[in-house]
């Protein structure tokens, strides 16, 4: 049966400096521990270069805002809504010559 409990995994994540448990979809299971890993490196990587000049959260937040521009610009270069708008205008037009 679809959406069951069998279809769920309790985990624990090791996140920066956090373990945390968490509940995730069987099949998500290897995202989670990649964004896990994801999260921990990036904000490893501004403690590195900022300890001793900003606060903790100051890290926090920059390392949110890094992974939040990844994932944007990532998503602007994926969009297809433009090539589906002149997709859809071409096929309108393909199908007006053949009628005529």
């Amino acid at each position: 049966m679809a959406g069951d409990n069998r279809d769920k995994l309790q985990i624990r994540l090791h996140v920066y400096d956090t373990d945390m448990s968490v509940t995730v979809m069987r099949q998500d299971e290897e995202y989670y521990r990649k964004a896990a890993k994801l999260i921990t490196d990036t904000v490893n990587t501004y403690a590195s270069v900022f300890k001793a000049k900003r606060s903790e959260k100051d890290i926090l937040y920059m390392a949110l805002i890094d992974i939040a521009l990844r994932y944007k610009k990532e998503f602007a270069r994926n969009d297809v809504t433009p090539y589906s708008k002149i997709i859809s205008q071409l096929t309108s037009e393909i199908e007006e010559a053949l009628k005529d």
